[in-house]
């Protein structure tokens, strides 16, 4: 990998594992930084997820990237996450460049692709680095992957071609955090060992002081400070980077309940939409995994999907077909988003294999229109009214698909589309860049069923603004609905990511990481 000097000061954060805390860690120091009046931005060389956003400058990163622009108060931007893969079977994915899809490819295919994957990472940091006091680097994984290393463009080997120094975090709640830590330094190079300035311990219970002695021989046995030990905190509200949320947040206070399930398939995308339904105080909500019955509920919703075709010959697989047939027959709602939009039509047709093998599938057939998969990816962020009661609703549309039948001609919402011209950097997160533009006009997206069971969209994001929330949980039988509001939970969550920071970090030493010049 060749040497790219930054401009800007940078720091990365691995980890011992997949979801040790990186991303946490990462949004923490970013608010932290803020606060501190730094200009700051985050960065992902490569992510793996389903989990995605689109961007102020109109493409695709992960979600979790978005998340921590929103931790920096800037807008995020295809630079912050510039390769990006979205596993569409088991042994291959989309893959991602600066934004857009530029194809899929298998595991093997991927790892010679890496050379060429890496001129847009280097040359997307170095982008950042122009215009950010600070870049906080966020791994992939473990670095220790030993049959990744070769070419490795996501944790040591970015960190070495960009002279950047490292902290590693390790999850204590899996139990063996000193193994890990110790366990992922000795798989290093020594040059990549000496490139580690300190270990942050992450979601701790318990009292500190039982756990000195295991600290005072870590660092004795590895020459590295422990920087932090994080606390784990209870109830933290940020969107995943991939991972389902199973905890079950049970309805609190008197009144009516509303029963909503979600049927998880293989290739469920951005099933962060449900985040303000699982966590709303008045819904008994539930993921549906595999081999589990659909039980009586009051709401069906279908999400969004990597492999729509795939995804829905599961769902009949599981008998979630005639499930979703019941529960209409007894007067029950479904809503369906992006591909779950899609699975309710009459047919899906892939021409080109976009998806997998080319070919049609049947749809559920409750909607009267059909769909036909075409290279072109729509990438939009979006904000309009719902039909319903026409409340405000904003969010964004990423799919591959072209939807056209007499169903969308009784839309479920109407929306501006943004239409992004370049970068803005010093965009604010939640504004419009001055670099893109509202489309003039509103346009129809989606349908309702004339019997006004069935209601399906390409907008993601459709529950997050309370008004449209409250509208589509009366529409579905909750009467005075009071949602939360997703984006200020999320935001007091960073917040309290910040506190942390300030409080249980070493933050002299963490300053002075940053302050390193290369």
């Amino acid at each position: 990998m060749s040497s790219s000097k930054p401009t800007a000061h940078s720091l990365m954060v691995q980890g011992c594992t997949s979801d040790a805390g990186k991303s946490t860690v990462v949004a923490a120091i970013c608010r932290w930084l803020v606060r501190k009046g730094v200009r700051v931005a985050p960065f992902k060389p490569q992510n793996m997820a389903l989990n995605s956003a689109v961007t102020a400058d109109g493409g695709e990163i992960g979600r979790a990237q978005a998340a921590q622009a929103m931790a920096c108060r800037i807008a995020p931007t295809t630079d912050m996450n510039p390769v990006l893969l979205k596993p569409n079977t088991d042994v291959g994915a989309q893959v991602i460049i600066q934004g857009h899809a530029i194809g899929n490819m298998d595991a093997l295919d991927y790892h010679a692709y890496k050379a060429t994957a890496q001129a847009a990472v280097l040359d997307s940091f170095a982008r950042l680095c122009s215009q950010y006091k600070a870049v906080i680097v966020e791994g992939a994984g473990s670095p220790a992957e030993i049959n990744l290393r070769a070419n490795d463009i996501a944790n040591m080997g970015f960190a070495e071609a960009v002279d950047c120094p490292v902290i590693i975090v390790a999850d204590i709640d899996r139990g063996g955090v000193f193994a890990h830590l110790v366990g992922t330094l000795d798989l290093l190079s020594t040059t990549e060992q000496a490139r580690v300035k300190g270990f942050v311990i992450n979601r701790f219970r318990g009292d500190i002081a039982l756990l000195q002695s295991g600290l005072d021989w870590l660092e004795e046995r590895t020459g590295k400070p422990v920087l932090g030990v994080l606390p784990y905190l209870h109830g933290l509200q940020l969107e995943a980077e991939d991972a389902i949320a199973r905890d079950v947040v049970a309805p609190t206070g008197a009144g009516q309940r509303l029963r909503v399930i979600v049927p998880v398939t293989p290739r469920i995308s951005n099933h962060t939409d449900f985040d303000a339904l699982r966590l709303h105080p008045q819904i008994d909500f539930r993921f549906i995994g595999p081999d589990e019955t659909i039980p009586s509920a009051d709401l069906i919703v279908l999400p969004g999907s990597k492999a729509v075709r795939a995804d829905l010959e599961f769902l009949r697989a599981q008998g979630w077909d005639t499930a979703i047939a019941k529960h209409l027959r007894y007067g029950g709602k479904v809503i369906g988003i992006c591909g779950g939009f899609q699975m309710l039509g009459t047919e899906i047709t892939d021409p080109e294999g976009l998806e997998g093998l080319p070919g049609v599938a049947s749809g559920l057939g409750y909607l009267e229109m059909r769909t036909t998969l075409a290279p072109q990816k729509q990438l939009r962020n979006v904000q309009g009214s719902l039909s319903l009661g026409n409340e405000p609703v904003r969010g964004y549309e990423i799919h591959a698909g072209v939807t056209a039948g007499p169903a969308l001609e009784r839309p479920a919402c109407r929306v501006a589309r943004m239409e992004a011209e370049g970068r803005n950097p010093e965009s604010d997160a939640g504004e419009t860049p001055d670099s893109a533009a509202w489309h003039p006009g509103y346009i129809p997206d989606g349908a309702i069923s004339d019997d006004n069971q069935i209601l399906g969209t390409y907008l993601h994001g459709l529950f997050d603004s309370p008004s449209a929330c409250d509208a589509l949980l009366a529409w579905a039988g909750l009467s005075e609905a009071k949602s939360p509001d997703i984006a200020a939970l999320r935001d007091a969550s960073i917040e309290r990511l910040a506190d942390t920071i300030e409080e249980f970090m070493d933050t002299d030493k963490l300053m002075a990481l940053l302050e390193r010049r290369a």
